[in-house]
């Protein structure tokens, strides 16, 4: 599998997990240009529950062995691209910036062929 194809599975795998737990799915894949910059942010998931939108963040690890844990894949530079995505979400959608949203980070583990999965809510201070 290349590394879009891994993408997918991984985000296929995390929106079951969020279906399974009471999420309703309200778009996918939402990419968005960075005004001044070259750069293009992308929210995998954008799920809401309780009130509650959540732009998802998905990473998969499939090397066991690695130094580095999924969520920590989302650095600095990461974080602010999927606040000014998110904000631009809502923005499009027309929902003001001050409702009730938050950036969630779902790591996926694959290890001797089972799934390990983390939902770190609220991971990312947009403030």
């Amino acid at each position: 599998m290349n590394s879009k194809q891994v993408g997918s599975w991984g985000e296929r795998i995390a929106e079951n997990y969020l279906k399974s737990k009471g999420y309703q799915i309200l778009d996918r894949n939402y990419s968005f240009r960075i005004p001044g910059s070259p750069q293009k942010g992308e929210i995998d998931i954008v799920v809401q529950k309780s009130g509650i939108i959540s732009f998802v963040e998905v990473k998969l690890l499939r090397n066991p062995a690695a130094l580095i844990s999924p969520e920590e894949k989302v650095n600095f530079s990461k974080q602010r691209k999927l606040r000014k995505t998110a904000e631009s979400w809502l923005v499009k959608k027309k929902i003001p910036l001050n409702s009730k949203w938050q950036i969630d980070v779902i790591a996926i583990e694959l290890k001797n062929k089972k799934v390990g999965i983390n939902h770190f809510e609220n991971a990312i201070s947009y403030f």
